[in-house]
């Protein structure tokens, strides 16, 4: 819900698994005991998460308003949206 302030997220996300020294494990094919291998990842992820964070928050905030208006199309939304901008500034 907003009363239309500027909407602030707050976003946390779990450290890329990565293991640096080798560790017992199993081979998932063979169900045999194996040791890991080390595998090179990103050293930060931030700036391609914030990019997956925003498109979801985008996506999010459109199926509200989706709700919110209804329609099936964007000219339809509008109309509804104007609508509803007229009758409450006539209800004051």
């Amino acid at each position: 819900m907003s009363n239309g302030s500027p909407i602030l997220v707050r976003a946390a996300m779990k450290p890329i698994p990565t293991t640096l020294t080798q560790r017992q494990s199993v081979d998932l094919q063979t169900g045999e005991p194996a040791m890991t291998q080390y595998e090179r990842s990103d050293v930060c992820a931030v700036p391609a998460a914030s990019v997956v964070g925003e498109a979801a928050l985008a996506w999010t905030l459109a199926d509200a308003l989706a709700e919110k208006l209804g329609g099936d199309h964007l000219e339809e939304m509008l109309g509804r949206k104007q609508t509803l901008t007229y009758t409450n500034v006539n209800k004051r």
